[in-house]
């Protein structure tokens, strides 16, 4: 063998070696199929609590700004009007962080009531944030501000939250910064249909969108039917599809979630966060009768190749429905409303709303901080 035989061979043997030796790159892995977030799941720092003495706190979006800062869009209304209070009185906050996991300070209200001339004068809620192409679009959900309504509202009583819930539509506002304007639209971005037998011919509202890696905007939505009475049929989830953030949005023809074959069941899941990550559609839902894990009440992670046909993931549980902190104390609710925190598709930390107390008289946002493999 001659000498550049020799040293041709030489080369093919140290790069077969380096192939064997070297460190699988898990950030770059094709699917996040064998994940267990629950197995991640570390008890809940006091100072990962977000809480306000005056305002109930819910929802709670979160994302990085081009300055560094974390932001937390957010749902808030007064503490005194009690946890159905949002119906009437949410409006959505913002809140800063030096960190991911916080502590989060409220900066201020991006939008508060603005009259029963719109579709959302009454109160807004369910922010969810999501970058895209330089901005930041937040999806959300407006209720009507109508003087009819506004005069039963007046009156507390159950008709008048129920018609107020009743009108919950979807809507969008765009802004290049989130500490500036935030310009939102006249019209609900995705309205409720007009067949009258629709899965959600009552209302439309609890947004959760994501970009696939074909520019493709899948939109999760909850969903509503009628039956003839003030609070309405099944409770449901839907999904829309559209080329652009922007819309329009063309919707799927039936419900998504495993509710085809829920029988009776009024909600099967709730409260959907939704991310594509290398082809893959990834939702936490809140799994509301334990479908998904067992337990109810439990946060499920369910994946999908085409946004509407969705499984539960090999490992479905989340977090349970029991949320320990770390001073070793159990909380009093279960989670709800999760968001996530990712980097470069990797979940970091889990958000979510709960009550301070069974009765929800005073409700906060928390942060679960995820061990990292």
């Amino acid at each position: 063998m001659n000498r550049i035989n020799l040293c041709f061979s030489a080369l093919l043997l140290f790069l077969a070696a380096c192939s064997v030796l070297k460190k699988p790159d898990t950030n770059n892995s094709s699917s996040m199929g064998d994940i267990n977030i629950a197995a991640m799941v570390q008890p809940i720092p006091l100072n990962n609590r977000f809480i306000d003495s005056s305002y109930n706190i819910w929802c709670g979006s979160v994302t990085k700004g081009e300055n560094g800062k974390f932001y937390m869009l957010y749902s808030r209304w007064p503490k005194h009007t009690g946890h159905n209070g949002w119906i009437n009185f949410s409006e959505i906050a913002l809140a800063r962080a030096d960190k991911p996991n916080g502590p989060y300070k409220h900066i201020k209200v991006i939008f508060s009531a603005r009259g029963e001339n719109y579709w959302d004068g009454a109160c807004t809620h369910n922010p969810a944030v999501i970058q895209y192409k330089g901005k930041y679009y937040m999806f959300y959900m407006g209720a009507n501000g109508s003087a009819e309504i506004n005069k039963l509202s007046n009156q507390f009583g159950e008709e008048a939250w129920w018609a107020r819930r009743n009108s919950q539509r979807i809507g969008l506002a765009v802004a290049d910064d989130p500490e500036g304007e935030w310009q939102r639209r006249d019209e609900p971005i995705l309205n409720v249909s007009l067949d009258s037998t629709a899965y959600d011919a009552m209302l439309v509202s609890n947004p959760a969108p994501t970009v696939d890696d074909k520019g493709r905007v899948i939109l999760l939505y909850k969903q509503v039917e009628k039956n003839g009475t003030m609070k309405g049929g099944k409770v449901r989830f839907g999904v829309a599809f559209a080329s652009s953030l922007t819309g329009p949005y063309i919707k799927h023809s039936k419900p998504i979630f495993g509710s085809a074959d829920a029988g009776k069941e009024w909600m099967v899941a709730e409260d959907p966060y939704i991310w594509h990550y290398k082809g893959t559609n990834y939702a936490i839902v809140r799994d509301v009768i334990g479908k998904f894990t067992g337990d109810k009440g439990a946060l499920a992670l369910m994946t999908s190749a085409n946004g509407y046909d969705w499984q539960p993931a090999k490992h479905p549980k989340v977090i349970g429905s029991r949320i320990y902190f770390e001073d070793g104390t159990i909380a009093k609710d279960h989670l709800e409303r999760p968001c996530l925190y990712l980097e470069k598709g990797v979940p970091r930390f889990l958000f979510g709303a709960m009550g301070l107390d069974p009765s929800r008289s005073h409700s906060m946002n928390v942060c679960v901080p995820l061990k990292q493999e």
